[in-house]
Order: structure tokens, then sequence, then C-alpha cells
């Protein structure tokens, strides 16, 4: 015996670890927390254009950019590629998803052309990184570069003289279809006018995700579950991620290392591609030249949030794409409501860092947060419109030093690789 009253050589059990393991039941648990908060907030403020048809329609359509960019880093940074170039492979399948829809009179043309676009700039980032053992961050702020400035001049010289362009932006190009899930959009719009807590919120969530959906945006979602079952349930997926992890151990076993990062990132650029495309074809139906507006970036800060997952990374989309939503619609009203749902949040976050974590100090500093935030929403009435442009920014620099302390990144991510090299 020693004098911890343990016999030698007896193991030690570790301490239960108290991190949240996020199930099934508990995701659908804390998003019928988060509808609950909108609807309180909706009540309290007024602000009806929180939970509204259109709100949840819009949000989704400014997700889907954000989430095929954020998928495509998720693809290159599991294989250990850091992929900054997601602008400027956006920016590419911007352009090529116009002039795809235009030479060809279809906007499907024009989704394969945006992906190959996408794909060219990853091919570039491919060679560099992968094959030159270029800097991971320097070749992608110079595809980043090099990818306004081809735009620019394709748009001078394609464009430029059609008419309804210009130097600068493209000729409209076709609508793409929309579909709807018949039968339920009237009662839903009835519904949700008659403003009832929670069932008017509701019903309002569900006919925005549920009419007048483009097609587009359904085959955005159908990519997540895709990408997870590719990269999580499948030999490829397990050599591909192994890639990120312990290449030189990949190696060992027969895994070509180098024709894996190549794939992982030809499939990040084209995945950034389709989001330039659908924000060329579906949100705008135009190409104007600096379009991305900076959501290669957000994307990649989506791909963080969601701590290089799929579902994380849809669900960082979607709320970056929903607080952009409400400050494009009704700007300093809405986004003056969020203020309150961010308040009650940060006080449950607060109580559950205290109760079920047991970290004190935590706790005091997210509570002294949503003392800080409520206040600000007492004492204004609404948020002014300079502030409420920055929101979706705002948002994302929040969320990343919220969730900084749980993130792990692939343990060889930018990391050059040479074949042979020692561990």
């Amino acid at each position: 015996m020693t004098a911890t009253g343990l016999s030698v050589g007896q193991p030690v059990k570790a301490p239960p670890s108290r991190r949240l393991r996020l199930s099934t039941p508990m995701l659908l648990l804390g998003i019928f927390g988060l509808i609950v908060l909108l609807a309180v907030a909706r009540v309290i403020t007024g602000a009806n254009d929180i939970t509204s048809g259109g709100t949840a329609s819009a949000a989704l359509g400014l997700a889907v950019p954000i989430g095929l960019a954020g998928l495509g880093g998720l693809w290159s940074e599991r294989a250990g590629v850091v992929n900054i170039g997601l602008e400027g492979m956006m920016i590419l399948g911007t352009w090529f998803g116009a002039w795809g829809a235009l030479q060809f009179d279809n906007p499907w043309a024009g989704v394969v052309a945006g992906a190959v676009g996408g794909a060219l700039g990853g091919a570039i980032h491919a060679l560099a990184t992968v094959t030159f053992g270029v800097d991971h961050i320097i070749s992608g702020v110079a595809i980043n570069i090099v990818g306004l400035g081809i735009t620019q001049y394709l748009s001078k010289l394609v464009f430029d003289g059609m008419p309804g362009g210009g130097a600068k932006q493209s000729p409209p190009v076709t609508e793409m279809a929309t579909l709807s899930v018949p039968g339920i959009g009237e009662p839903l719009r009835s519904l949700e006018g008659r403003h009832w807590f929670l069932l008017s919120d509701f019903a309002g969530l569900l006919r925005g995700i549920t009419q007048d959906v483009s097609s587009f945006t359904v085959l955005a979602i159908l990519l997540v579950p895709l990408s997870f079952w590719l990269l999580w349930r499948t030999p490829f997926g397990l050599r591909l991620r192994a890639c990120g992890e312990r290449p030189v151990a990949a190696e060992s076993l027969g895994v070509n290392v180098y024709l894996y990062k190549w794939v992982a990132v030809l499939v990040s650029g084209l995945l950034a591609g389709l989001g330039g495309a659908f924000l060329s074809i579906v949100a705008a139906g135009i190409y104007r030249d600096g379009q991305t507006g900076g959501r290669g970036y957000i994307g990649l800060a989506a791909m963080i949030f969601g701590n290089w997952r799929p579902g994380g990374l849809a669900g960082g989309a979607i709320l970056f794409g929903y607080t952009d939503a409400l400050q494009l619609r009704q700007g300093g009203a809405s986004v003056h409501a969020l203020l309150l749902v961010v308040a009650l949040l940060l006080a449950a976050v607060a109580v559950f860092q205290l109760v079920r974590q047991g970290r004190g100090r935590a706790a005091l500093l997210t509570g002294l947060g949503a003392i800080v935030v409520f206040a600000v929403f007492a004492v204004t009435d609404t948020v002014p419109e300079q502030f409420t442009s920055f929101t979706p920014h705002l948002t994302t620099l929040l969320v990343l030093s919220l969730a900084s302390q749980r993130l792990r990144m692939p343990a060889a991510d930018g990391i050059p690789y040479r074949r042979g090299q020692a561990t």
C-alpha cells in the first residue's frame, strides 16, 4: 500500500471527463431551445421578422455560399493543406458560373463551369503547396489576388459590350427552378401571421426552408452529409484524414500522400467554386465584380467554428447567414432584438459552465458578458446602421473567440510534407 491508499501496480482510474458530448437528442434540444429564445425575444421586442419565413429563406440562401466555402476548407485541411485561397476560388466560381450559364443558356451548365473554375484555383494551390512545398498561407493569398485580377480581365474581355453587360458585370443569367413542399405553404403563412408564441415562430421558420427553395440550395445541403460519409465512413476518407494527422505514418502503410492531398485540394476548390456560382446564378442572377464580399474568409471561420466537422460547419454557416439576413431585411430593429437573444444565451451558457462543468471563472466572465449585452439592449432602442452592416463579421469574431478553447485542428495541418521525411 502507498500513502494514497492504492496498491503498487493498481491501475488508477482517470477522472470522469467533463466534456460535453453532442448527441442527436441534445442537438435537437439545443435547436428547440434556440427557437424558444428567439420567440421570447420576438414577443418582448415586437420584432416579428426575426422568426419570419422571409428571414429564414434569406438566411438559408446566404448560408449556402458560406457553407460551401467552409466545406471546401474542410476537405483541404483534413488532408493537411491550409486553404486561405477559398476567397479567390469563390471569385473564379462567380465569373465562370455566370459565363457558363450565358454560354449554354442553362443555369446548371453555369454550376458545372463554376465548379471547374474553382477547381482550377485548387489545382494551382495544390501544385504550389503539395508538389513544390510552397508555404500554404503565401500560396492562398496569391490565389486570392490572382483570382480577382483574372476575373476583372476576363470581364472586360468577354462581358464588356454584351447587351446588359459591362467591364464589371455580366448580362443577367437564366433563373434556376425552385422547389416547394406542396400543400403546406398557405397554412404555414396563415399560422405565422397570427403571431402566436412559439407556434407562429415554428411556422415561419418552417415556411422559409420548405417553400421556393432553389434546387441548387438542395444540392448544397446534400453535400454536407455526403462529405461526412465520404470522410468518416469510407476507407478513402480514413486515408485522406490520416494525411492530415500523421502523413509519415500513412506513407509507411502504403498511402500515396501526395495523391490524397491533391484530391482534397481539388475538391476544396470545386466546392468553393460552387459557392461562387451560387452567388452569381441564384443569389444575384448576375455576375458583379467583388461579389463574394469576403464570404470565403467567413466560410473559413465557419469551418473553424465547426471544429473541422461538417455538422458544426453547417451550424456556423447558418449562424452567419442568419445575422446577415437580419441586417439586410430590417437592419437596426432586428439586430437590436438579437441582442436580447445573445444576452439570454450567454446567461444560459454561464449557468451551464458553473453547474455542469464547474468552471467558475469562465462562468463569471460569460455572466458579465451577458450583463453587458443586456445593458446595451436595455438602454437603446435600435442599433445604428453603421454597426448593423458589420453584424456578420462581428458575429464571426465573437463566435471564434468563445469557441477557441474547444477547437482541435488536424495535427499536420499546414505543415509542408516531403516524401520519406522523418517523423
